[in-house]
């Protein structure tokens, strides 16, 4: 329930979990910390953030606590952080991606439980701390007592394999189970035998009670006869009595003479008497008729009660006596209770025999104490917990912390630092705890990002998940200042394939760009998704990931084994799902999305689309630079997750332009450039003209293809000739040649039946006075030729849908003058078409209002054009990109695009000015949009 009233049928209504209920219990636990009822040991929870003064040391005889120890497949990085760690009382542990940091946790566990130690594994997400626990058990699952639960795990196991492969040994529950199964049969025995006593209590019961009825209903029935004769003999006494006092009335007649007044006195007295004797046989006959209804309600009664008693007591027969079941049933729930309380030892016998716990940091936070007298606390993935909690587990240790992770991947989520409703104090005190992980606060990595060197840090140097030429993007990006090393052989796993015959492919989409839709352009891009399909078909058809529909592949051979498609916005990864679940004709889960959910994970083949190809800037995922910034990690997770062939599909002259001089993604732009295999989005979507659509079959058709702008009229009219129900055109503006051309022939169409829907901007939100009227006198040639005319604010578009299920998607306006780098894309797919229409009506309802142009004989004279700042008090002083004055449209053209601008736009320089323009007759906004604010 909520106070707000947001009546009966609100548009939109969601419900999310409060987050902040988990910093809640942090803050209650943090603020105990030191005190005798708190678990933290402040000094050694100081001991993360790089306060006192930690051992650190080196184990001489590491072979005593970890097996197999000269045998083992350890490189020296590996070896020195396992030596180390086994003789420190804090250690940092750096693993970049597949340097095996898993395996030396794992054996630093292993040589800690050795030693004599309680360890308390934590890590921040369930996959995290089952994934690690797998490696420890395989490593301990031969030391006594393994199966009665040295090695467990806190919460709901989420990883398969360890659930199958040790869910027996490591689940408490599942542990207790084995151990306490002749009790639970003790239990169960008990139990039946407590329900068939209070069963055999429950006939006596019976029994008594229906004795009791018959009594009962018995003297009812004897108290009712009685009632029933009293009230007889009352009524006939008072009628003998009213018989009388008729007879007394009748005599004194009527009042007459001397005596009259007397007489009448005496007959009010008579009068009244013979009422009070009618009124009592009324109540008298009343309570005679009430005594009979007792009389035949008990009798019914007695008569139940008597008929059911014989059963009643034959069942009682071979029952022993009441108070001997009674005894009975007593004794058995004394034995119940104790074998729930001999079970329950039981439970904490298990919990007390546990040596190596596994748990997420949360549960840690949230439970009072999950290990008793924890002597090592080690933290995994510690670059993804929040300084507080880490701080916090890292106090629950009594001798050694160890802290892995890699602080050049995802950081822990937070909110407060990017909080618009807090204060600058707020935010830079979220940014200084809540957003910094463990190595920063250790002083470990300097104010530039780049690491230090410290005793108390080991850094894994050599990765063994990603062939070289891939380890060196990710170097160029992630670890210019500590480059790892290649341990594995540069050859794929993956079957060859022609279409991917390189470790690291660049599909460049530059040449060919439609600008997306809405508020936040740069979040979707129609040309990626289609790249994206059309290299999945053809990995398909090399045999690299299987067909549409295949059924019983083998495992290793599914999509999800080979292929992940990663990419920085859900728009877009909603857009690649779809298409995807197309292509393979289901919807795999874990195929596609963001760069945090592929976190952990690696694949043969990596995509990586980088989504942004419109817009202002390519959005927040690219907006940091420096190692230690949100677009370094993503970049890292996001390009490091690939085993064998990396493919980055990127629109390469956007990113150019608007990525920061310094950025991470610049620098993998330009690796990609001199070192990847580069490819034009061309090679895997062809380029088609108009007279090829009607010899290409069924399944070429649906393939997306680019029309270069003097054939997409003619190709787009191939399709409208051929609709059968519907058709949907979406042009922003219009102009005259063009709506003629269209109406005529969408007149044929609508004649023939079909429906035809024309959305368009409204006449008002024209740029200038003259075009409002002609755009008006346009929409009604539309409505002529009987097409539908919807007006939507603001819109952009530009888009034609052919019976729900052929998608035309560009930067032409179909209904306005062409323009010479016009561009449009088709491909056939009805969920495409609904999630483009789905799209539009909602960046239609996002898009914020602004008042549109309006005659000046209604309103007082408006800006020109509208604006984005206010107009100078003398308007011809000053004009800026995007003013429309004296027919010219002003635009903001850097100098190095001036050549450009002059030969696609015809642009002139308005040296009074200082700007460049172009006739807004013949130019409209969006042919000129790179060049407008």
């Amino acid at each position: 329930m909520t106070k707000a009233d947001y009546g009966t049928t609100p548009a939109n209504l969601q419900i999310r979990k409060d987050d902040s209920a988990n910093w809640a219990v942090l803050a209650e636990r943090l603020e105990t910390a030191g005190s005798n009822d708190s678990p933290v040991d402040t000094v050694h929870a100081g001991w993360l953030v790089g306060r006192g003064a930690p051992r650190t040391g080196r184990a001489e005889n590491p072979g005593q606590w970890v097996a197999n120890w000269a045998g083992l497949q350890l490189n020296p990085r590996q070896r020195d952080a396992v030596v180390q760690a086994l003789a420190s009382d804090v250690l940092f542990l750096w693993g970049p991606p597949g340097t095996g940091k898993t395996d030396v946790v794992a054996h630093i566990v292993e040589g800690s439980f050795r030693q004599g130690l309680k360890v308390l594994f934590l890590a921040p997400t369930k996959v995290a701390v089952d994934q690690a626990l797998e490696r420890i058990c395989s490593l301990l699952e031969q030391e006594a007592g393994f199966a009665e639960g040295i090695v467990q795990r806190a919460g709901t196991i989420t990883l398969p394999s360890l659930r199958s492969r040790y869910g027996d040994q490591v689940d408490p529950d599942r542990i207790a189970a084995v151990l306490v199964e002749s009790i639970d049969r003790q239990i169960t025995v008990a139990a039946d035998q407590l329900k068939g006593a209070r069963a055999a209590l429950a006939l006596y019961d019976r029994v008594l009670e229906l004795e009791s009825d018959l009594a009962t209903a018995t003297a009812a029935t004897a108290a009712a006869g009685r009632d029933q004769a009293t009230a007889a003999r009352t009524v006939l006494a008072a009628e003998a009595l009213a018989a009388q006092l008729r007879l007394k009335i009748d005599k004194v007649g009527e009042p007459k003479g001397i005596l009259a007044e007397r007489k009448e006195a005496k007959l009010r007295d008579l009068r009244a008497a013979l009422k009070r004797e009618t009124d009592d046989v009324a109540q008298a006959k009343a309570a005679g008729a009430d005594a009979a209804r007792r009389h035949a309600a008990s009798e019914r009664n007695a008569d139940g009660a008597r008929r059911a008693l014989p059963a009643a007591r034959a069942a009682l027969m071979g029952i022993p006596p009441r108070a001997t079941v009674a005894d009975s049933a007593g004794s058995l729930q004394q034995l119940l209770d104790a074998l729930a309380l001999k079970r329950k030892r039981i439970q904490d016998e298990v919990r007390s025999r546990c040596r190596v716990l596994g748990a997420t940091v949360a549960k840690a936070v949230q439970s009072r104490r999950l290990l008793d007298d924890a002597d090592v606390v080690v933290i995994d993935e510690a670059g993804m917990v929040n300084l507080p909690s880490a701080w916090f587990a890292a106090g629950l240790a009594r001798k050694r912390v160890i802290a892995a992770g890699d602080f050049r991947q995802l950081p822990a989520v937070t909110k407060g630092d990017g909080d618009r409703e807090a204060s600058e104090q707020e935010r830079a005190h979220s940014r200084d705890w809540a957003a910094r992980d463990a190595f920063h606060a250790a002083g470990l990595v300097d104010s530039a990002g780049r690491v230090r060197q410290d005793p108390r840090l080991v850094a894994l140097d050599t990765q063994y998940r990603m062939r070289a030429p891939i380890c060196a993007l990710v170097n160029e990006v992630a670890y210019p200042d500590a480059p790892l090393k290649t341990g594995r052989g540069d050859t794929s796993r993956l079957p060859f394939a022609p279409l991917i015959d390189s470790p690291v492919i660049l599909i460049d989409t530059s040449g060919r760009r439609i600008s997306g839709g809405g508020r936040k352009p740069h979040m979707t891009n129609a040309v990626h998704a289609a790249v994206v399909h059309e290299l999945v078909r053809g990995l398909q058809y090399e045999g690299v990931l299987p067909g549409r529909k295949w059924q019983d592949v083998p495992e290793g051979e599914r999509a999800t084994d080979r292929l992940a498609v990663i990419s920085p916005y859900r728009e877009q990864v909603k857009t690649l799902k779809s298409s995807l679940a197309q292509r393979f004709g289901e919807d795999y889960d874990g195929l596609v999305d963001t760069v945090h959910r592929f976190q952990g994970s690696q694949r043969p083949v990596v995509v990586l689309d980088t989504v942004a190809g419109a817009g202002r800037d390519p959005g927040f995922f690219y907006s940091g630079t420096g190692l230690s910034s949100q677009t370094c990690r993503l970049l890292n997770v996001a390009l490091s997750r690939a085993q064998d062939h990396l493919v980055v599909v990127a629109d390469v002259a956007f990113l150019r332009k608007h990525l920061a001089p310094h950025s991470e993604a610049l620098k993998m732009l330009g690796h990609l450039e001199e070192h990847a295999q580069t490819i034009s989005a061309d090679q895997l979507i062809p380029v088609r003209d108009a007279e090829q659509l009607a010899t290409l079959s069924e399944e070429e058709l649906a393939r997306p293809a680019f029309f270069e702008h003097s054939e997409v009229l003619s190709a787009v009219a191939w399709d409208v000739e051929r609709a059968e129900r519907s058709i949907e055109l979406y042009s922003a503006f219009m102009d005259p040649a063009p709506v003629r051309r269209w109406a005529q022939m969408l007149g044929t169409r609508t004649a023939a039946g079909l429906r035809v829907t024309v959305f368009t901007r409204a006449p008002e939100e024209q740029q200038e006075p003259s075009r409002v009227a002609r755009h008006r006198d346009l929409v009604s040639l539309l409505e002529a030729a009987g097409c539908q005319v919807e007006f939507r604010e603001r819109m952009h578009e530009k888009v034609v849908i052919i019976d729900g299920s052929v998608l035309w998607h560009g930067s032409k306006n179909l209904l306005a003058n062409i323009g010479p780098t016009d561009l449009m894309m088709r491909y056939t797919d009805p969920a495409s078409c609904d999630r483009v229409r789905r799209l539009m009506e909602q960046t239609r309802m996002e898009r914020p209002a602004r008042a549109p142009w309006r005659p000046t004989e209604t309103v007082a004279a408006a800006p020109e054009v509208p604006a984005r700042k206010a107009e100078p008090a003398n308007p011809a002083e000053k004009v800026y990109p995007g003013l429309v004055r004296d027919g010219r449209l002003y635009l903001d053209v850097p100098y190095a695009q001036k050549d450009e601008a002059k030969r696609l736009l015809k642009a002139q320089w308005d040296k009074a000015n200082g700007h460049w323009w172009v006739d807004a007759a013949h130019v409209t906004p969006e042919q000129a949009a790179r060049w407008l604010p």
